[in-house]
């Protein structure tokens, strides 16, 4: 059997030495050529529990530290601070500034008694039946003031109510302007149911039709409107009636041609036989209608125009009264 020999220095020693390491060490820490080496994995997993652990119980002390302080913090020591007195006397004063100023008569501010005071009112003039049919009534204030809150345009029942809670105990008791008496000569003179003034208005815008579109069917958008604008100033001139339908067939009864328009007194017939032009002179009364009803200006032509007649003609009172436009194929004038 052969022997190990030993004539080598350190031989026995070294293969010792190997097997010893083999049976000690793990794997992963061998190298290639057999010596003992670490790899970045094993030094990572080291670094970071050694970070982990001493992180984990400082957190869990702060924590424990932090909640013991609020229960401890005493609510005297997060109170505010006092408001200064100079900024207190701001904030008290009025949004229209440092000096109130006193509110003019019928501004007072709406409180109870005021709306109290409103709806008693409309609670009263509401009863009044205004409408009723059958034997009438007796003509009193309080059917006046039923009549305005119901059909008035020109009256708000809501401003009067106010009104006359605002005037106070001290206003004048004198009989109001609005009296029986009063309410009967208006009635006698210038009352008009609605019905009866819808017929009357509609009666007006048909006159005006007629006349645009037998006089001025052919002319421009502005021409029809200056022949309008004249008849519109006629009614208000107060030297011819004061309807349109009352100037346009003024002494249309007196016969042929002795009237203002001459399509009023020819003899003809006055239902349209042009179904666009009718439809463009209705529409233009319309709109010219609503402001001679309003009291406004139709522009057209100046508001002293009073007469015009065709190119075609030249009558004799052309020459005593002042031209002032030509649109289309009429002249208009105006008295001197």
């Amino acid at each position: 059997m052969a022997s190990v020999p030993l004539n080598r220095s350190g031989g026995r020693n070294r293969l010792f030495l190997q097997m010893k390491a083999r049976r000690i060490r793990p794997d992963e820490l061998m190298g290639k050529d057999g010596t003992l080496t670490q790899n970045w994995q094993s030094t990572f997993k080291r670094v970071v529990s050694h970070v982990i652990a001493p992180g984990a119980a400082a957190l869990f002390l702060l924590s424990s530290l932090v909640s013991v302080h609020a229960e401890d913090l005493k609510p005297q020591a997060v109170a505010p601070l006092p408001v200064p007195a100079d900024l207190v006397a701001l904030r008290a004063q009025p949004p229209i500034g440092p000096t109130a100023v006193p509110l003019p008569a019928g501004a007072q501010p709406l409180t109870p008694a005021l709306l109290s005071n409103y709806v008693e009112r409309q609670r009263e003039l509401r009863a009044v039946n205004v409408l009723a049919y059958g034997q009438p009534q007796e003509l009193n204030s309080e059917v006046l003031m039923g009549y305005i809150a119901r059909g008035s345009l020109g009256n708000n029942s809501a401003v009067s109510a106010i009104a006359s809670f605002a005037s106070g105990p001290s206003a004048a008791k004198d009989e109001p302007a609005l009296n029986p008496s009063t309410l009967a000569a208006y009635v006698e003179t210038g009352y008009e149911p609605i019905e009866k003034r819808v017929e009357r208005a509609n009666s007006e815008r048909d006159c005006l039709a007629q006349a645009i579109y037998h006089e001025a069917r052919g002319e421009s958008e502005a021409g029809q409107l200056a022949v309008a604008n004249v008849i519109v100033n006629r009614a208000r001139s107060g030297k011819f009636p004061s309807t349109l339908c009352g100037v346009i067939y003024q002494n249309a009864e007196k016969g042929r041609y002795r009237c203002q328009f001459t399509f009023a007194c020819d003899g003809r017939s006055d239902t349209p036989g042009e179904r666009r032009a009718w439809a463009r002179s209705a529409a233009l009364a319309q709109d010219v209608y609503a402001e001679f009803a309003t009291g406004e200006n139709v522009g057209a032509v100046p508001g002293s125009t009073l007469y015009y007649h065709t190119t075609a003609v030249r009558p004799s009172w052309s020459n005593t009264f002042n031209a002032v436009a030509k649109i289309g194929s009429h002249i208009f004038y105006s008295p001197n």
